[in-house]
């Protein structure tokens, strides 16, 4: 049997949050987000994309949406990892605007109201820069501040610094966005290739409200490789460099040590020089090797085609499918 979709009308906000192992959080969460719909103009719906999560944040979720239908639960068959939960939601997001935010409440969904004004005076996308990052270390504000402005020297497409997923963007943003078919996603890179008129609102980034981070720094590492392979090419133009630079040193001192044993009658004794740039050559290629299997990684990655994320459960069509079900069982009845 076909499903039917929803005869209800689209919301004019879709608010999209990616949730992974979120249990602890999603009370809290839900009843800011619930206080702060409630005093939006217009209707809303709050898209919450389960990444595969282990504990009960669905069962959470679920129970819910029983109370509050502006919930929708998008399940997705396992654990595709953010960047493909918020492309997910970002498929699904039936809104004129739409919101991205993460669940652990640093991003504060009190500021939805401003972001919703700036649209209104024509922005296509609202930017949320942080102003402070309060409950985060040291090392992980200035890895945070070297990594945008590295990539930012070196993309094509400057990335905002100090922005994160927090930000509105327009219907025709998000359409345009669903137009990029990578699989190898660096989202913000993404948003900032697309561009359309933008807006920047800062706000004070609070700590983690509960529960802990699902981010280690060897997926940050991951994350920041995939940004860098994904907006430049200027990492192998450095690989050339440093294979020049190699070469002419290597070159250099054997015509000097040539010229000191033939003219000078001076030979260099052991063979440390020699172990040195042995040495230093091959560091050289391994990291130019390296860098080339990153690249080549991801181009054989893109070639299998195989799809960002896949959704085993949407509850809004579940209920859409259930709702002709339900009638004519009623009708039955009647009869």
């Amino acid at each position: 049997m076909k499903k039917q979709r929803s005869s209800s009308p689209e919301p004019m906000l879709s608010i999209v949050i990616p949730v992974h192992n979120e249990a602890e959080v999603l009370p809290a969460l839900l009843a800011r987000l619930w206080t702060t719909g409630q005093n939006l103009d217009g209707s809303f719906e709050l898209l919450f994309v389960d990444d595969g999560s282990r504990d009960d944040s669905v069962a959470i979720l679920m129970a819910a949406r029983q109370r509050q239908p502006e919930i929708r639960v998008l399940q997705l068959s396992r654990n595709f990892g953010k960047e493909a939960a918020v492309s997910a939601g970002l498929e699904h997001a039936r809104g004129e605007a739409v919101v991205l935010m993460d669940a652990d409440l640093q991003d504060p969904p009190e500021l939805i109201p401003d972001m919703l004004a700036q649209w209104r005076k024509g922005a296509d996308v609202v930017l949320m820069k942080r102003r402070s990052r309060a409950g985060e270390s040291w090392l992980k504000r200035i890895t945070a501040s070297l990594f945008y402005r590295l990539i930012n020297r070196i993309s094509d497409s400057p990335i905002p610094v100090d922005t994160g997923d927090f930000r509105l963007m327009s219907r025709r943003t998000v359409e345009a966005l669903k137009q990029l078919p990578e699989r190898n996603r660096y989202l913000k890179g993404m948003f900032a290739w697309v561009g359309m008129p933008t807006v920047t609102l800062e706000f004070d980034r609070d700590p983690r409200t509960a529960g802990t981070t699902k981010w280690n720094y060897l997926k940050l590492v991951h994350l920041a490789m995939e940004g860098i392979t994904s907006f430049s090419t200027r990492p192998l133009r450095l690989a050339l460099v440093l294979g020049l630079l190699a070469a002419g040193a290597g070159g250099a001192v054997g015509l000097w040590e040539v010229i000191r044993a033939l003219v000078f009658g001076i030979s260099t004794p052991g063979y440390a020089s020699l172990i040195a740039m042995v040495t230093f050559l091959s560091g050289v290629q391994l990291l130019c090797v390296g860098l080339l299997g990153e690249y080549i990684g991801r181009i054989y990655m893109e070639t299998k085609q195989r799809p960002v994320f896949i959704v085993a459960e949407d509850s809004h069509e579940a209920m859409a499918y259930a709702q002709p079900l339900l009638r004519v069982a009623g009708h039955d009845q009647n009869q």
